[in-house]
């Protein structure tokens, strides 16, 4: 856990802000995965990874709009081999 904190804090992931009148903070929690390992010596080793609570928000109170831009892997595929052989600028 406190290796995900010094990673999280060194990549500046966020940022302190202060909270808009009216407005509630997204909860957090730590979830907590076992990581296979290399030899018996290193014992178990488990991933902490710290995960927003965002199923708690309720559209048209919390949020507006919801956008997640995705490509699909044959999109990216199509444009590299045109990009290969020359044809894209």
């Amino acid at each position: 856990m406190v290796e995900e904190m010094v990673s999280l804090q060194k990549n500046h992931t966020w940022e302190l802000v202060q909270l808009p009148e009216g407005k509630k903070a997204i909860k957090c929690k730590w979830v907590y995965r076992k990581k296979l390992t290399v030899s018996e010596k290193e014992g178990k080793k488990f991933k902490a990874q710290l995960v927003a609570k965002g199923y708690s928000q309720q559209k048209g109170i919390d949020y507006d709009e919801i956008c997640s831009p995705v490509v699909r892997r044959t999109s990216i595929t199509a444009v590299l081999a045109l990009e290969l052989v020359g044809i894209c600028i």
